[in-house]
C-alpha cells in the first residue's frame, strides 16, 4: 500500500489560483515520500485510516477543487490562523472555514525576505506560503481572519492584509468579564463580516445549525481521542495527529461521519485486543505550542523511539475540541454569548493568569494514562516557553516525568531530540 500512495498533482488547477506552479511541482513527491515513511511504514494500522490517507493524497487537488466548486457557487471560503476564530458562524453563513497556520520548513525563507528571523517559525511559515504562492489554500480564500494571541501574529496580519484581505479579531489577555463582553463585541463583528461577504445576514436557525455541526465535529474528536486513551492502544499518536491536523481543512460534516466510522473499528480493536504497540510500551502526553501540518517532527521521534503518544493538549489537539456549545439558546444575542462563553475555556497561553491550563494539563494526563508529559515549544514562543516553568513545577510537585522541548521545523536539531527523548522515554521505564 505504502508503494501506492502519490499526493496528487493538478499543475492547470494551481495555475487558475496564481501560484508558483514551477516552485510547488516539488512539493507532492515530498509530501509523499515523507507520508509513505512516517505513516504507512507503521505496522496494524486500522483499514478506516484509509480516508484520511486519501485526504492526504488530495490535498492539493481534489479538496481544493471541492472548494473551488463551493466558491464559484457563491459559498464564502475564510482563512483562519487560530481555533479561538468561530468557526460555527462560517458555517452558519454557508461558508468554508480551512485552518492556514504553516507547519513547513519550505516556505521559511520566503517570509524572511520581508520579516525578521528571530520570529514563530509557525508565522513564517504561514506568511511564506502567500508571499511565495506556494500554498493553494492561501489562493482559494476570499479573506484571512487572524488573531492578537501573540506580537508577531498581530503585527504579522498588517503585512499579510497587503496580499490577501485580513481582518483582525483583538483577543483578550485576561478572562475577566469585562474581556468576555470586549470578545463578545468581537464575534458579533466576526459574523458581521462574514455576512458582508455573502449578502446576507445569518439568522437565528442558521447559527443554531452551525453550532449543531460544529459540536458534532468537536464530539466525534471527544469520542477519538478517549478511545486511544486504552492500554493498549488501537491507534498510534502519529494517526491521531494527522486526523486532527485534517479536520482544520475537510469538510465537516463528511469527517464528522468518517472519524465515527473509524472510532466504530476502533471499539471493536479495543474489544479483540488489537493495538499499535504493546501495553508495555510508554504513554506520553505532548503539551504544548500547535503541530501545523505537514509538522510531525516530534511524533516521529517519540514513536519511533518505542513510546505512544497518548494525547495532545495543544491547538491541534483537545484545546480545539475538549469543549462543546450549549445548543438551548433562544435568540442570536443568547447563542452568541455561549458561543464566547465556549471559546474563553480555551487555555492559550496568551492569558494571565493561566492555572486554568497547568489545571487542564494534569487533568489530561490522568485520564489518558500517560507517563510522561513532553512540552513542545516553538522557537520564539514566549508564552509557552515561559509558561513550561510553572509546568514544570506542578509535575515535579506531584512526581511526573517531564521535559521541555524547543525547536522549530527544520531537520538539523533532529538526531539532538532523539537522542533526549530516548533518555526520557528511559527514565520512564525506570
Amino acid at each position: 500500500m505504502s508503494d501506492e500512495f502519490v499526493v496528487k498533482s493538478d499543475p492547470e488547477l494551481w495555475e487558475k489560483l496564481g501560484m508558483d506552479v514551477a516552485r510547488f511541482s516539488g512539493m507532492p513527491p515530498m509530501l509523499t515520500n515523507a507520508y509513505r515513511n512516517i505513516f504507512l511504514s507503521q505496522q496494524n494500522r486500522p483499514e478506516r485510516m484509509a480516508y484520511f490517507d486519501d485526504m492526504v493524497a488530495n490535498i492539493h487537488t481534489g479538496r481544493i477543487r471541492e472548494i473551488c466548486d463551493a466558491k464559484d457557487g457563491g459559498k464564502p471560503v475564510i482563512g483562519t490562523f487560530c481555533v479561538y476564530v468561530p468557526e460555527e458562524l462560517v458555517v452558519a453563513a454557508g461558508g468554508i472555514c480551512i485552518g492556514l497556520c504553516g507547519g513547513a520548513q519550505g516556505s521559511i525563507a520566503d517570509a524572511e525576505k520581508i520579516l525578521p528571523r528571530n520570529i514563530c517559525p509557525m508565522v513564517k511559515s504561514a506568511f511564506g506560503f502567500k508571499v511565495g504562492k506556494i500554498c493553494p489554500y492561501f489562493q482559494v480564500v476570499d479573506l484571512v481572519y487572524g488573531e492578537t494571541t501573540c506580537d508577531a501574529k498581530k503585527k504579522t496580519w498588517e503585512l499579510l492584509d497587503r496580499y490577501v484581505p485580513t481582518h483582525v479579531m483583538e483577543i483578550p489577555q485576561m478572562k475577566r468579564e469585562r474581556d468576555k463582553q470586549l470578545w463578545k463585541e468581537e464575534v458579533k463583528d466576526f459574523k458581521v463580516a462574514v455576512d458582508r461577504i455573502t449578502g446576507n445576514e445569518t439568522d437565528f436557525e442558521a447559527v443554531a445549525d452551525g453550532i449543531r455541526t460544529i459540536n458534532a465535529k468537536r464530539a466525534a474528536l471527544q469520542r477519538l481521542n478517549s478511545l486511544r486513551h486504552h492500554n493498549p492502544s488501537p491507534i498510534s499518536g502519529k494517526d491521531m495527529l494527522i486526523i486532527q491536523q485534517i479536520a482544520f481543512y475537510d469538510e465537516p460534516v463528511r469527517f464528522t461521519q468518517k472519524v465515527h466510522d473509524l472510532c466504530d473499528e476502533l471499539e471493536k480493536r479495543v474489544q479483540a485486543g488489537i493495538a499499535v504497540a504493546p501495553k508495555s510500551a510508554p504513554r506520553i502526553l505532548v503539551s504544548g505550542t500547535p503541530m501545523a501540518l505537514p509538522n510531525w517532527k516530534l511524533h516521529s521521534i517519540i514513536e519511533g523511539a518505542g513510546a505512544l503518544v497518548v494525547n495532545e493538549e495543544s491547538c491541534i489537539g483537545t484545546r480545539y475540541y475538549k469543549d462543546l456549545i450549549d445548543e438551548g439558546s433562544s435568540d442570536m444575542d443568547q447563542q452568541l454569548e455561549r458561543l464566547t462563553e465556549r471559546y474563553m475555556k480555551i487555555d492559550c497561553s496568551c492569558f494571565t493568569p493561566n492555572d486554568d491550563r497547568i489545571e487542564q494539563v494534569l487533568k489530561e494526563y490522568e485520564a489518558s494514562g500517560a507517563e510522561g508529559i513532553i512540552d513542545y515549544c516553538l522557537q520564539f514562543c514566549h508564552t509557552y516557553n515561559i509558561e513550561a516553568v510553572k509546568l514544570r513545577e506542578a509535575c515535579e510537585a506531584r512526581g511526573i516525568p517531564f521535559m521541555a522541548i524547543e525547536t522549530d521545523y527544520s531537520p538539523d536539531d533532529v538526531g539532538q531530540l532523539q537522542t533526549r527523548v530516548e533518555a526520557f522515554i528511559e527514565q520512564i521505564k525506570g
